[in-house]
């Protein structure tokens, strides 16, 4: 077996699920690499600055920089791990069906830096049955790299916490990239669970699809409470309240991010389109933004007031807009009101202003993102529309 300068290289390395697994294995004693082509993204790591809010992530990678922990934008350096870590995105296309070709196109880029004493670990969700479909690729090209699918399960925000206490799901090939994927995610939790290839991927899918149905749920209740004239969370509070076989009842409110809607969608694939559940809750929450101003336009004049949405991320406390719906509820609200003004403290966007200017400006508040530091905020001159049911916002 040849002497491979790191243990772990990560492609894809400065993204939301390969930066923290490679700062959580660094910290472990491996030695890692980190590939990715972003040079904003590798400026701001060397220094040792995140590029994304993550919970406890800085001083873990001040600390994984300090020793096994390395970046770079050379491709060749596929040629110098022993263990190859896929975390590239996976987006479905303009027919919600998966986009495979971006996904795979990518190993025939690096296929001549494979050898056979590496391993691949597919990290990305993908359709049912790519990860088979790439060990025939790689072994019709004369490459006999072990392969397995080890799915990421992280929320965004917590992933250096939730890499050590979830369980880790893998799957492999053959027993040897099995064996080997159960070794490698071992240093991170003692909890294995172990898996098919077909299996591991569906699970990903799974998850994912049971959160944003979940989601969906709560924003069809929300809809038919308030679309009556009821208190949608007089009702939540009520109905959960020391009344443990709704423990998994979540609040109403934008479900998005690049992964839930996708997933879904990409089920709804693999079940030849008769996943009916998925297309359901897909029509629910997309269509969230449009009820909540349609609300609006029933108790307001909206053509003469200026709404400023707080939030733009796709979730509270992170820094990520993709795929966030408070940018589609600004794109419908355009059309309706006088002006629309929308600010974030962590997203990165030039259209963007100042929470100052929103609140002086503004004759009404649209909550699109329930950051923490929102809560503190005197809203009491300003009619404010909040469905994440913050009672102190209003």
């Amino acid at each position: 077996m040849p002497a491979f300068s790191y243990e772990v290289v990560i492609v894809g390395g400065l993204g939301h699920v390969g930066l923290p697994l490679g700062i959580a294995l660094a910290n472990t004693g491996m030695k890692v690499s980190l590939y990715d082509i972003d040079p904003k993204k590798i400026e701001l790591v060397k220094k040792g600055q995140m590029p994304f809010v993550e919970k406890d992530a800085p001083e873990q990678l001040k600390k994984a920089l300090k020793n096994n922990l390395f970046i770079t934008s050379d491709r060749s350096v596929v040629a110098k791990g022993k263990f190859i870590i896929i975390s590239l995105g996976t987006p479905v296309d303009e027919h919600l069906n998966p986009e495979i070709e971006h996904f795979t196109g990518f190993f025939s880029e690096i296929l001549e830096y494979l050898s056979d004493d590496q391993h691949i670990v597919i990290r990305s969700t993908v359709f049912p049955g790519t990860t088979e479909k790439l060990a025939q690729y790689l072994h019709s090209n004369g490459k006999k790299t072990n392969v397995s699918f080890c799915p990421e399960r992280i929320a965004e925000g917590k992933a250096i916490e939730e890499l050590k206490l979830l369980p880790q799901i893998v799957s492999g090939v053959n027993e040897a990239s099995c064996q080997e994927a159960k070794q490698l995610f071992s240093s991170l939790t003692n909890e294995i669970i172990v898996l098919r290839t077909t299996e591991a991927e569906l699970a990903k899918l799974i998850t994912n699809s049971w959160r944003y149905l979940l989601f969906a749920i709560s924003n069809q209740f929300y809809e038919i409470a308030t679309q009556n004239g009821l208190d949608f969370y007089k009702i939540y509070d009520a109905v959960t309240y020391n009344y443990p076989r709704l423990g998994a009842f979540p609040k109403a409110g934008f479900a998005a991010g690049p992964c839930l809607f996708k997933d879904t969608m990409q089920l709804a694939a693999y079940s030849n389109n008769s996943f009916f559940l998925g297309h359901a809750a897909m029509l629910i929450n997309e269509g969230l933004p449009n009820f909540i101003v349609q609300q609006l336009l029933a108790k307001e004049n909206l053509s003469e007031m200026v709404v400023g949405i707080l939030g733009m991320a796709f979730k509270a406390d992170i820094d990520d807009p993709r795929e966030s719906l408070s940018y589609k509820l600004a794109k419908i609200l355009s059309r309706e009101a006088k002006q629309v003004l929308c600010t974030d403290p962590y997203v990165d966007d030039p259209s963007l202003v100042d929470l100052k200017e929103v609140l002086s400006k503004s004759d009404l508040i649209i909550i699109g993102a329930s950051h923490s530091v929102y809560k503190g905020l005197d809203l009491s001159s300003v009619k404010v529309f909040d469905m994440w049911g913050n009672r102190r916002l209003k």
